[in-house]
This record gives structure tokens, sequence and C-alpha cells, in this order.
């Protein structure tokens, strides 16, 4: 009988290793889950709620629906692209490192050679894809957007964006193995890929009107066609702005209708100001309520006749971690003389 519990300590010193590497096993599994996938960051904060930042409404912290012209109009307000009369190009690039989300593309605006103004951009994107889909997202998508803008008078303008999204994602995300969360299995795939999980169009929608020679107002809606859809969701916002030659401070409100389970508001605040007529300096508040966060951005840059290179940074302080850093470089068509005249006010 003596031998019995030697016999029992022997199985005990090998079971209890197995039992304990098994639980740091699955506790290690756990642990890198990214925080799109446990939920603890909301997964529309961390898909910027499918906006595009340019370097410009990124420093401002996407107040500009109002006075954000040019090349911010195509994604804020496509109205607001007969604000100024120019024809730019521009290639941007986001990071947020905390979620492994790139965005890259260019986008074109001409609101000079036509009375008509028009703005085209193609943009593509990665989120949370750097690890395996068991533990993480893996998110991508394409981006292609077109809008016209026409001044019925100079006080007034009238916009519209089409918008054609298409968004796979081979991770699971909070909710599972589900359409919702990923899509449906690709059944001709070796690798168990992801049918698209969004592959559609839509349109966005936008008017700008100046009272007076300082005051700007803007009001737009963006995927306006499907109400019921997170990845596309359907907001509904406007600012006022104080826009001068040299400065310019702005107060937005938007209302998401369809990012979380009840309609959720995001309020913006910025400014900008021209140094020396070369160098733009920005800054800029945000309050997310989907997310319960504030947020502040910062933004420098140098424009020169022909070109400009920019920077900015948007920061979470409460809430969810997230650092957007947003890159930008464009160059200035009208400066060549080839659009028949230079950039000048409406």
């Amino acid at each position: 009988m003596a031998r019995w519990p030697f016999l029992l300590g022997l199985v005990s010193l090998g079971v209890a290793p197995g039992i304990f590497s098994s639980t740091a096993w699955a506790q290690e599994t756990e642990d890198d889950r990214s925080a799109l996938v446990t939920a603890d960051t909301p997964v529309p904060f961390g898909f910027n709620y499918g906006e595009v930042d340019t370097t410009r409404s990124g420093g401002m912290s996407g107040a500009l629906r109002a006075a954000g012209n040019g090349t911010t109009a195509v994604f804020q307000n496509p109205a607001a692209m007969t604000l100024a009369r120019v024809y730019h190009i521009e290639a941007i690039g986001n990071l947020v490192p905390e979620y492994g989300q790139i965005v890259f593309g260019s986008v074109v605006v001409d609101s000079i050679t036509n009375k008509l103004a028009g703005g085209v951009s193609v943009t593509g994107g990665f989120l949370d894809s750097f690890q395996d889909p068991a533990t993480s997202l893996d998110r991508s998508w394409l981006d292609v957007r077109l809008a016209l803008a026409y001044p019925f008078v100079d006080a007034f303008s009238v916009g519209l964006g089409g918008r054609y999204i298409k968004v796979t994602q081979d991770g699971t995300g909070p909710l599972g193995d589900s359409k919702v969360s990923g899509g449906l299995k690709d059944p001709e795939s070796s690798s168990e890929g992801r049918l698209s999980m969004v592959n559609i169009a839509t349109f966005d929608a936008g008017v700008a009107i100046k009272a007076g020679d300082l005051v700007r107002i803007g009001i737009s809606g963006q995927n306006l066609t499907y109400f019921n859809n997170g990845i596309l969701p359907t907001t509904v916002g406007g600012g006022v702005a104080i826009a001068h030659e040299d400065f310019t401070i702005e107060a937005d409100g938007v209302a998401d209708l369809t990012s979380y389970m009840t309609p959720t508001a995001r309020v913006m605040a910025g400014g900008e100001y021209l140094l020396v007529d070369r160098i733009p300096l920005r800054a800029g508040y945000r309050f997310d309520q989907g997310a319960n966060s504030h947020q502040l951005s910062g933004g420098v840059g140098y424009l020169a006749r022909e070109f400009m290179i920019e920077a900015s940074v948007r920061r979470t302080l409460v809430g969810p971690e997230m650092t957007e850093i947003i890159f930008g470089a464009g160059y200035f068509l009208e400066s060549s003389g080839l659009t028949g005249r230079g950039a000048e006010e409406p």
C-alpha cells in the first residue's frame, strides 16, 4: 500500500505540468487575440468608420465639412469642391500602429477647367492583418469615389459623390464564424478564404453655403443608400467655419446612424493657420460617443506654389488606444499653366 502514494506522486508530476502547460497555452492564445477580436476596441472605431483622412482633415480632427475644399471635399462634403478654383493631385498614406491599419491611395480634384467641379479618388487598405486570422480581423478593402459639385450661385453649391467599396475579411472577429462577422467562406479557396463581406456601391451628398465673406456652412451625408450596414455607416452632419485667407476655424457635428446599436454622435472642432504663406499649422479635438473617446490632433506641412508636403497625427486621450499618422504629398497642376489659369477664390 505504501507504493500508491509514491505512484500517485509520479503520475501527478507527469500530469500536472501537462495541465499547467495546456492552461498556459490557452492563456497565451487568448492573449494573442487582437483588441478588435476581443471587442475591447469597437470594430467600427478601429476601422475609422470607413472614412479616409487627408492631412488637412486629420490635423483638424475631421472638422472640415464647411471649409474643406480641394481633395478633402471628396471625402467629407463634395459640394465644398467649388470653394476654391484648383487642380490638385494628391497621394495619401494613413497608418494606425495599434490595429495594423494601413490606408494608401490618391485623389484628384479639378474645379478650375469647368464650372462643374469634379474629383476622383482610389484608396485601399488593411486592418489587423499582420497576425493569424484566428486571432485578428485580417480585413482588406478597395474604395473608389467619384464626386461632382455645381455652384448654382456664388454662395450656394450642391455636390454628389458616388462610392464603390469592396471589403474582404478572413478573420472572424468578435461575432465568431458568421457571415456578419467575416462573410461567407469561399468554396473555391484552398486556404479557407472568405468571399467579400461588402461589395456594393453607395453615394454621398452635400451642400455648401457662403454666408458673407468669412462664414462657411456645410451639410453632408455619407453612405445614403444602405441604412442598416455597419461597414458603410450612414452619417449625416454639418459644420460652420470662419474661413480667411490665412486661417480657418470650424466646428462640426455628425450623427452616425448605423455603426452601433443606437445612433451616436461625433463632435469635432479644429483650426489652421498659414504661417509666412508657406507653413500650415493645424490642431483639432474630437469626441466620439460610440467609442467613448476623446482625441487631439495636430499637423504641419510646407506649401510651395507647385507642390505641398504635409503630415498629421491624431491621438486618443481617453478611450481605446489609437494613434493615426497621416502623410500627404500633392502637386498643383494649375501652377503649370496647363489649365489656363491659376488658383483663385470663385
